[in-house]
């Protein structure tokens, strides 16, 4: 199997650094924005301010290789996939979050955790953090 993930755009954060992010997303955090990349702008047609989005991210600098590491919480080991760690086989980080406004390309939410530049790889309808139907 070949895999390739094509970005649609990046995240503009207020986070330079890793220290910096938080643990999780929150929609009470500073504005972000999701630059859409003008090829993929018809495809954000219909989302509107207020709807929820899941939003799937590429932690690009991520260990890859790590399966386990000390919880940022209480210090223990666990298993990256008990964490959300952006250290991971695969880097792919998710927050559902509430869109705040659309203008043009730009879709503006709240308290990403993910530094700023970060691609972007997928926008989904979200709603009480499961996916809607088709």
């Amino acid at each position: 199997m070949k895999a390739t993930i094509r970005p649609i755009g990046h995240i503009e954060t207020p986070y330079e650094r890793i220290e910096d992010c938080p643990n999780n997303s929150d929609e009470n955090g500073p504005p972000c924005a999701l630059i859409v990349n003008n090829e993929f702008k018809d495809a954000i047609f219909r989302l509107a301010p207020g709807k929820r989005i899941l939003i799937l991210y590429w932690f690009e600098n991520a260990d890859r290789d790590v399966t386990v590491q000390n919880s940022r919480k209480n210090g223990e080991p666990s298993g990256v996939f008990a964490l959300r760690t952006p250290n991971r086989p695969n880097p792919i980080g998710a927050s559902i979050t509430k869109i705040e406004k659309i203008k043009k390309n730009i879709i503006h939410v709240n308290g990403l955790d993910c530094l700023n530049g970060t691609p972007l790889i997928d926008i989904k309808p979200a709603r009480d953090n499961e996916l809607e139907p088709d």
